[in-house]
């Protein structure tokens, strides 16, 4: 059988030289094609779908979309499956008219783990990858589901007839579900500096954590504490995100930056590193520090090699950024902020509120949970949130992220950390719980009972992969991250 190797050459139909290659999908798809292809009577099944392209600076995804039937004699089950050209070339031209590739996805009912490839497998797939990508342009994706534990394994099909396997698939729903290829991403082994981390959720949940590629934007307050906690938790790999230097206002909130940080001018993405590798736990690390803006191309590229992205910043257009890529790119984004109420003569604080919540698919977004003003996000594009005299001419009120304290940004922290460890772990068989709110003055927790608006127009681009709605912006000033 092919051997389980990363691929070297560029990924088929994509615009750069991408050296990893996964696939995602969402829960929803996901339950459609267990229902058709784990069959009550044992036998294997195999079905046709389409997917979208999502390209980042060193890994090419997969995103699955729509789900092909086969239509009467297009396929057959006789203990193993067998399909027909016509059924292929039906798929081939209905994802070329839609700019998408074509993924043949079949079962092995006794199976559990990554699967490695039969030969008649080998062969059916083979057989079918030059026609795929001569007529969709994009390689063609052949998956496997084992029937035991539901894992999925993935692989691409270059022109040529060469496999390249796909390093994991991700299941994007309320709790993150990731099928590894252990040939390309071992478990890591737990060190004795993890027992208590590990002893809360076992050594499988750990494995999977700390795989993870994480990437936290933002590293004030809230994102550097974020940081160095995953770290100390042994994820490996982790990448911080930030465009900003720091400066002496920063120092009671930045903890472990130092007065010599500040008179040096040093960035805030130096800093992190320094800390995140010091507090790291894992035997093999890799920490990057990105000093760029989420809103510029070349940084939202870098993003999409990720599998969870945390949302640590302020200001709307960056977060509308993060917003979208949670859904066009089926990549988690956990999102949260602290609104401080102060009486205006300064003698108290009347409340403060802290909002987590989790941007999925599934989940309504931030403009449906009243976390993003489309008006300031175009403000905010203009560059007016950076300038004090619009400011003080604005007629409504506008925050510009000023408020977050040293006391209070670890409740914006631990919130975002509890709802990654219920998008990971599921304690208990609960998944992430939506979005949430907690109340400083009566210190109550409250979940909000948002639902996305109909004509969402956020949510209408899942998996829309590289065909997303524009939103970021070649530098030509500073920005937030």
């Amino acid at each position: 059988m092919t051997t389980l190797s990363a691929p070297s050459q560029a990924i088929p139909g994509s615009t750069t030289s991408a050296q990893i290659v996964s696939v995602a999908m969402t829960e929803a798809s996901d339950a459609v094609l267990r229902e058709h292809l784990l069959r009550a009577d044992g036998q294997e099944d195999l079905c046709l779908a389409t997917y979208a392209p999502s390209t980042g600076s060193r890994r090419w995804t997969a995103l699955l979309r729509e789900f092909v039937e086969p239509k009467p004699g297009e396929r057959t089950v006789h203990r193993n499956v067998s399909f027909t050209g016509a059924y292929v070339l039906r798929a081939a031209t209905q994802a070329a008219a839609a700019g998408l590739g074509v993924a043949i996805l079949h079962s092995h009912p006794r199976g559990r783990g990554w699967q490695n490839m039969s030969p008649g497998d080998a062969d059916a797939e083979q057989s079918y990858a030059h026609l795929c990508e001569e007529i969709t342009g994009l390689p063609l994706l052949g998956m496997t589901l084992a029937g035991v534990d539901q894992a999925w394994s993935a692989r691409t099909w270059t022109s040529t007839g060469t496999p390249v396997w796909a390093e994991s698939v991700r299941v994007d729903g309320g709790q993150l579900r990731v099928s590894w290829n252990d040939g390309l991403r071992p478990p890591p082994q737990g060190q004795d500096t993890q027992q208590r981390t590990i002893s809360a959720w076992g050594p499988g949940i750990q494995a999977d954590l700390a795989r993870l590629r994480i990437l936290v934007v933002g590293v004030g307050s809230v994102g550097l504490d974020v940081a160095v906690r995953l770290a100390a938790a042994g994820v490996q790999h982790l990448a911080v995100m930030d465009p900003d230097l720091v400066e002496r206002r920063n120092l009671d909130r930045l903890i472990g930056a130092t007065r010599r940080d500040a008179a040096n001018c040093r960035p805030k993405v130096d800093v992190a590193v320094r800390l995140v590798r010091a507090a790291a736990t894992a035997e093999h690390t890799d920490t990057v520090g990105y000093r760029m803006s989420i809103c510029d191309p070349s940084a939202h590229t870098i993003a999409l090699d990720y599998d969870v992205i945390f949302s640590c910043v302020d200001r709307p257009w960056p977060r509308a950024v993060l917003n979208s890529l949670a859904y066009t790119d089926l990549i988690p984004v956990l999102d949260g902020g602290i609104g401080i109420d102060a009486f205006d003569d300064g003698t108290g604080m009347r409340n403060a509120t802290v909002r987590t919540h989790v941007l999925r698919p599934g989940r309504p977004c931030m403009v449906c949970n009243k976390q993003l003003d489309p008006a300031l996000v175009q403000i905010d594009r203009q560059g007016l949130l950076a300038d004090p005299r619009y400011i003080a001419a604005a007629d409504r009120g506008i925050q510009v992220g000023t408020e977050n304290v040293a006391l209070l940004s670890p409740n914006v922290s631990t919130g975002l950390l509890n709802q990654f460890v219920s998008l990971t772990a599921a304690p208990g068989g609960e998944t992430e719980p939506g979005p949430l709110r907690f109340s400083l003055s009566t210190h109550a927790l409250e979940h909000l009972p948002y639902c996305s608006s109909p004509s969402c127009y956020v949510e209408r681009t899942v998996a829309a992969g590289d065909a997303r709605p524009q939103l970021t912006e070649t530098p030509g000033r500073r920005r937030s991250a």
